[in-house]
């Protein structure tokens, strides 16, 4: 009453109502005035124990995986390195737990990139038998403290980077996890995560500022992949774009927006095009009136670094992020010398080991997919069970946008 709220008859309270007003008089709060004694109301109380019941049932959720989650699930499982015909989809092996910091994630969706393959190959080892993939998307079914208190719950829409997603479940840190805005359809979200990304940090940060806008900045593979993104947000930034295409995929090339592009043949069976059959580097000094670019974003590796070092401006920069063709071979830091040039090899995990740049990084991304600044295709979408098709389809060059597995 003391706070304006009229008290209840007591035979509206219930059984609870009366044990509380009992107990009220003796309540560390209650005030002796002469004979009388105020004490809290016990609607006041009552409201404090709804709260704690409430407060023990979200522990309990917290701290154990929701009743539905199995003990066990389906997932694609490597156990040695080798071709696409290593991964092995199981449906009996162990449900990740819950631990510190994290949440179980059931999938809807896994990203399927180029840097699965190398995983898969070997080329970035990994400690076998390992479950495959890095991102991922679903619904939250199990949340621990530190990741409610992160803003996480149980039944939240979230996509993420994290081993173990070409699974049922995944077990994944908070800090890895970002919920999907309204708006934005998973599988979408999903997409965003490694290759746009990627891209992101790319044409924003890997380049050290040493583009300005209004400068020249080549991009291979403009027509597949991280590169669309990559040439979209280049574009978003203020630069002059230069894009490689193949033939087969010029018509998804032209939609992305480069000032001029670059048309090769194709090479049959191969995920990267023919470099061979222009002379890159000479029409490159063309499009440029002989000053190269300052920028060039290479994925292709072993098969375009010596063009890439070629077209580069002086005091340009070589960033070179992936390994289509193969590795870049060891090469003498001299060869930088003739145009002050620098050369990177950056990844994607120390451009967002930060929560507040990964934050921020996700959202531009977000943002400009919903304001329709960038334009994303989903591409090709295989089963789980098709695991071994849908590596064979990137490596084979067929993909013109993203592929993912439904699970």
């Amino acid at each position: 009453e003391r706070q304006g709220v009229p008290r209840r008859p007591m035979a509206d309270r219930g059984i609870e109502g009366s044990r509380i007003a009992i107990e009220a008089s003796q309540h560390p709060l209650a005030t002796n005035f002469g004979n009388s004694v105020s004490y809290p109301s016990v609607d006041y109380l009552l409201r404090i124990a709804a709260c704690r019941r409430a407060r023990h049932r979200r522990q309990r959720n917290m701290t154990s995986s929701a009743p539905e989650v199995p003990a066990t699930m389906k997932t694609c499982v490597i156990r040695e390195h080798g071709d696409a015909n290593v991964l092995n989809v199981v449906n009996d092996f162990p449900t990740p737990t819950l631990s510190a910091g994290s949440v179980i994630v059931q999938n809807k969706f896994a990203g399927l990139n180029f840097i699965d393959t190398y995983h898969r190959k070997g080329l970035y080892p990994r400690k076998l038998p390992f479950v495959a993939g890095q991102e991922g998307g679903g619904i939250i079914v199990a949340v621990s403290p530190e990741a409610e208190a992160a803003g996480f719950s149980i039944g939240q829409t979230v996509t993420y980077m994290a081993f173990g997603s070409y699974a049922e479940y995944t077990a994944v840190p908070a800090s890895k996890c970002v919920a999907v805005p309204d708006g934005l359809d998973l599988d979408v979200a999903v997409a965003c995560m490694v290759q746009g990304l990627t891209a992101h940090y790319l044409v924003s940060s890997a380049h050290a500022d040493l583009i300005k806008p209004g400068e020249w900045m080549l991009i291979y593979s403009v027509g597949s992949g991280t590169c669309q993104w990559a040439a979209q947000m280049a574009k978003l930034r203020g630069y002059k774009v230069l894009g490689t295409t193949s033939k087969g995929k010029l018509e998804i090339a032209k939609g992305i927006g480069c000032d001029e592009l670059i048309v090769l043949d194709c090479l049959e069976g191969k995920s990267y095009a023919d470099y061979k059959s222009i002379d890159i580097a000479a029409k490159v000094k063309e499009i440029t009136g002989g000053a190269g670019c300052k920028c060039i974003i290479d994925g292709v590796g072993a098969s375009t670094y010596e063009i890439s070092l070629g077209c580069l401006a002086r005091r340009g920069i070589f960033i070179s992020f992936g390994n289509a063709s193969g590795a870049v071979p060891a090469f003498p830091v001299l060869r930088l010398n003739a145009k002050s040039a620098f050369v990177t090899r950056p990844k994607l995990g120390d451009y967002i080991s930060d929560p507040e740049e990964f934050a921020n990084r996700c959202s531009d991304v977000f943002n400009w997919l919903k304001e329709g600044k960038l334009k994303v295709g989903i591409d090709k979408t295989f089963d789980l069970e098709s695991a071994v098709d849908g590596h064979k389809y990137l490596e084979q060059g067929k993909s013109k946008g993203k592929v993912l597995y439904t699970i």
